[in-house]
C-alpha cells in the first residue's frame, strides 16, 4: 500500500510538472536576425536571408554560422515541438527547430529542399557537422517536428499530423548545459525564402535522475 502511495505521489508530481510552456514570440531573442521577419498570432513568418547557412567544417571544408535563429535559453530536459512550412525554391532551402549550446555543439532538424525533392533533415554538430535525411515521397505542404531532450540525448521526430510521430534520429548532446531552443531558417544558395513556424512550445520534463532519487528516498 505504502509503495502504491509513493508511486501514485510521483506520478501527480510529474502531472503537475509537466506543463508546456508556450512560448511568446515577441519575447525571444534573434540571432542573426533576418532583414524581414513578423510576428502575428503568435505565428512566426520571416523572410530567410539568402546565402546563409549553419555547418562546421566537414565534407565541405567551410564554417558558417549566420542564419536567422530565434529562441528562448533553458536548461535541464524538456519537449519542443513547431509546425513548419515555407516556399522552398532552391537547393538546401531549409526551415526547423534548432538547439544551441554554442557555435561547436547544435542540432538542427526539419525540411530542407534538396535536388527539387522535399528531405526530413537532421544536422549534428559537436565540433564538426554530419547530415543526415530521409526522403519525402511527395512535397509536405507543413510538417510537425519535435525534439525531446533527456539526460545526455536528444530524440528528433517528424509528424504530418500533431498526433502520430515517427523517430528521425537520436543524438548526443551534453546535458545538465543551458541550451539554446528555437526557430531555424537558412539558405545556402539561394536567394531567400518565407518560412513560417506555428505552435511552437516548450514543455517542461521533470529530471530522470532526480525522479530515480526521489522514488528511492521516499519515507
Amino acid at each position: 500500500m505504502k509503495k502504491l502511495t509513493v508511486l501514485l505521489s510521483i506520478a501527480l508530481s510529474i502531472l503537475s510538472i509537466h506543463k508546456a510552456m508556450s512560448q511568446t514570440l515577441e519575447k525571444m531573442q534573434w540571432f542573426n536576425e533576418p532583414a524581414k521577419w513578423e510576428v502575428k498570432n503568435n505565428i512566426l513568418s520571416m523572410y530567410v536571408t539568402p546565402q546563409s547557412d549553419y555547418w562546421r567544417i566537414s565534407h565541405y571544408g567551410f564554417t558558417v554560422d549566420d542564419a536567422p535563429f530565434l529562441y528562448s535559453t533553458y536548461g535541464g530536459e524538456f519537449e519542443t515541438k513547431v509546425k513548419i512550412s515555407g516556399d522552398y525554391k532552391t537547393r538546401f532551402d531549409q526551415s526547423g527547430l534548432m538547439l544551441r549550446i554554442d557555435h561547436e555543439n547544435y542540432i538542427k532538424a526539419g525540411i530542407e529542399f534538396v535536388d527539387g525533392k522535399y528531405n526530413l533533415s537532421t544536422v549534428v554538430t559537436h565540433k564538426t557537422s554530419d547530415w543526415s535525411v530521409i526522403v519525402l515521397d511527395k512535397p509536405a505542404s507543413s510538417i510537425w517536428i519535435k525534439a525531446v531532450r533527456r539526460l545526455d540525448a536528444v530524440e528528433i521526430f517528424y509528424s504530418f499530423d500533431d498526433k502520430d510521430y515517427i523517430m528521425m534520429r537520436n543524438a548526443w548532446m551534453q546535458d545538465n548545459r543551458p541550451i539554446m531552443v528555437g526557430l531555424m531558417g537558412a539558405c545556402p544558395d539561394g536567394s531567400g525564402f518565407t518560412a513560417k513556424f506555428e505552435n511552437f512550445e516548450v514543455k517542461h520534463l521533470p529530471d530522470q535522475r532526480r525522479l530515480k532519487w526521489l522514488q528511492e528516498n521516499q519515507e
